[in-house]
């Protein structure tokens, strides 16, 4: 079980005029209560120190020197946008120069000024330009915005792709090769992005590395978190319409929503090729210095939704920058609700409780009986058949795949939810909330997030990988936590959630033939969402719906040879039948990440 508690010495180290008044400002807009839920959960004590992590991870000269010499096949010319302002100095050297040192040289740095007037910004630019032909510079008479001021430097632009570095920000020295080395090994995606890190004013320390899973829809309509360092096919940018004044401050966000609706092929590099300098004006280190952007950002989701004819309300997550979008529910359709069950009468009433507080009353409930003993279960079953449950009878021996599947044979629903019986809702509306999202074309199954009795996370999604084949994620997080970037507070797309609360279309179930029974008792709800993954359908993950799950902590061990057998059993079948995610990571995990703990953080090796 993980622990969870502050780092002292982190926190001391961290004190300084400017972070007490940034501390002071998050006090003010987030109330003491939740200030210091956030202030303990970044103090979190860490194995890996970032810093140390980073230099190992990042390529040394020798590696360097070979990527100047090499040839691709591909070599296009990208122009790197940068919007210009009254840049310090120091800040507008430095990003200069963090172009200027690629390893890849078929790049033109496009730079708008939005200041001409300003003396010692254009000194700096005209040195640069006639230093560097590569370096063009475009003058901006008036400052209208960062979007127009980027469509400038745009206008300028003459390379098959673009890329989006901010002023003050750097590149690292393999960012273009990466990016072209995507290019070639992948079949010329038009959208492209990396992860990420902060660094400190003065470049002595990175640290908040995000390392993000690849394209994620969910995520995205969440919060940007494709961010830097975002490229794309020139063309696309164009067709999209470029950059929008109206959506200033957001405006990257804007655009990387549109680029992504119309994209032929979105690549993610799992490689740090972006630093985002934090200082006293940077949204990166206070977000509530730019209410603006952030409203500006929940519209640009909006108007997203709208181009994809989905109909939802965005709202403002607790944390700014993040949001929270409730899909709207069509209609009322039929819900069947399987549950199955033996013995544990105590239990299962309080699940049914708990599911008759429903707002959502569409539903029905089948409980599937498996060779119960207890003369009681009997009673009870005749009890809520009077109430109109469904109560059928499995007679073979326990198998959770075949129980489901037989549980569906008897749904009347468009809609399953299969249901754990030591489970209790907390949520009234869940249903609404699943079907929600359920009903949505793309969208093949949705999960929730489940709490122990003691309120620390159950399940927040599973990771393919983590503990040798897949496990639940954030196992123990405090349920105040929001996990790694808010990932376990957000609605995101995920590879598998658990069985224990899972909707899935009625159609989706059907034409992936339902859980594989093979898969008696471990694994089968993993391997299902990885076929209906495989069918096109994504499993979102929504943590809005949140139930109890009785489950222990300390679960039964496998202590027999026959339940050994199956269990090893099982893990071959996973396997041989899903190689390929097993061997090459999860897409919506990140292989800089840990596959021996559960709450997101840095694999501890020496070079990735």
């Amino acid at each position: 079980m993980e622990t969870y508690k502050i780092s002292w010495i982190k926190f001391l180290k961290k004190l300084s005029p400017y972070n007490i008044k940034k501390g002071i400002l998050y006090f003010k807009h987030f109330g003491p209560k939740e200030f210091w839920v956030r202030l303990t959960e970044r103090f979190q004590t860490d194995d890996v120190d970032y810093e140390e992590w980073y230099c190992n991870h990042r390529p040394q000269e020798e590696e360097l020197e070979r990527q100047r010499k090499e040839k691709f096949d591909y070599m296009p010319l990208i122009s790197i946008l940068v919007p210009v302002y009254n840049t310090p100095e120091a800040f507008l050297k430095q990003m200069i120069q963090s172009v200027r040192a690629q390893t890849y040289g078929n790049w033109e740095l496009c730079i708008a000024n939005a200041n001409p007037g300003n003396k010692e910004v254009g000194d700096i630019l005209r040195i640069a330009s006639e230093k560097d032909q590569r370096i063009r510079v475009t003058d901006v008479p008036e400052n209208e915005g960062i979007a127009q001021n980027t469509n400038a430097a745009m206008k300028i632009a003459s390379g098959e792709y673009v890329g989006l570095l901010d002023h003050d920000d750097l590149l690292t020295k393999d960012a273009l090769y990466e990016v072209v080395k995507a290019l070639n090994q992948q079949e010329r995606p038009e959208m492209i992005y990396s992860d990420e890190d902060k660094v400190t004013t003065d470049l002595t320390e990175h640290f908040q590395p995000y390392m993000k899973p690849d394209f994620n829809l969910d995520l995205l309509r969440s919060n940007n978190y494709i961010c830097h360092f975002f490229v794309a096919k020139k063309s696309l940018i164009e067709d999209v319409g470029a950059f929008r004044g109206e959506f200033n401050g957001a405006q990257d966000y804007d655009l990387i929503l549109r680029c992504s609706e119309k994209a032929v092929g979105i690549a993610h590099i799992p490689r740090i090729l972006y630093h985002w300098r934090v200082h006293k004006a940077s949204t990166a280190d206070n977000p509530a210095s730019k209410m603006y952007a952030f409203d500006a950002g929940k519209r640009a989701i909006e108007d997203h939704l709208k181009r994809c004819s989905q109909d939802g309300e965005v709202s403002h997550a607790k944390d700014l920058g993040y949001y929270r979008v409730k899909y709207e529910l069509k209609g009322s359709p039929l819900v069947s609700i399987i549950i199955p069950n033996k013995d544990e009468v105590e239990s299962l009433d309080k699940c049914l409780q708990s599911i008759e507080k429903s707002t959502y009353k569409n539903y029905e409930i089948i409980v599937v009986e498996n060779n119960s003993v207890k003369d009681e279960t009997f009673s009870y079953y005749k009890k809520i058949e009077a109430k109109g449950v469904k109560v059928v009878y499995w007679e073979k021996g326990f198998n959770y795949s075949a129980i489901n599947n037989y549980g569906a044979s008897y749904a009347k629903g468009d809609y399953l939810l299969l249901l754990n019986n030591d489970v209790e809702v907390i949520t009234p509306d869940w249903l609404e909330e699943m079907l929600g999202n359920c009903q949505r074309k793309e969208v093949g199954i949705v999960g929730v997030k489940l709490y122990y009795p003691d309120d620390t996370v159950q399940h927040a999604g599973i990771i393919v990988g983590i503990g040798g084949i897949a496990g639940n994620i954030f196992v123990g997080l405090p349920r105040r936590y929001t996990g790694y970037f808010h990932k376990a507070s957000v609605q995101q797309d995920l590879s598998a959630v658990t069985a224990a609360c899972m909707m899935v279309k009625r159609s989706v179930y059907e034409a992936v033939k339902g859980l594989d029974e093979k898969l008696q008792v471990a694994f089968n709800d993993v391997d299902f969402c990885l076929r209906v993954r495989k069918a096109g359908y994504l499993v979102v993950y929504n943590p809005y719906v949140e139930l109890y799950h009785y489950e222990s902590k300390t679960r039964g061990a496998e202590d027999t040879k026959e339940k050994v057998r199956r269990f090893q059993s099982e893990i071959e079948y996973m396997r041989s039948h899903h190689l390929d995610i097993l061997k090459n990571g999860d897409p919506m995990y990140n292989r800089n990440l840990t596959l021996t703990k559960w709450d997101y953080s840095l694999k501890n090796n020496q070079k990735g």
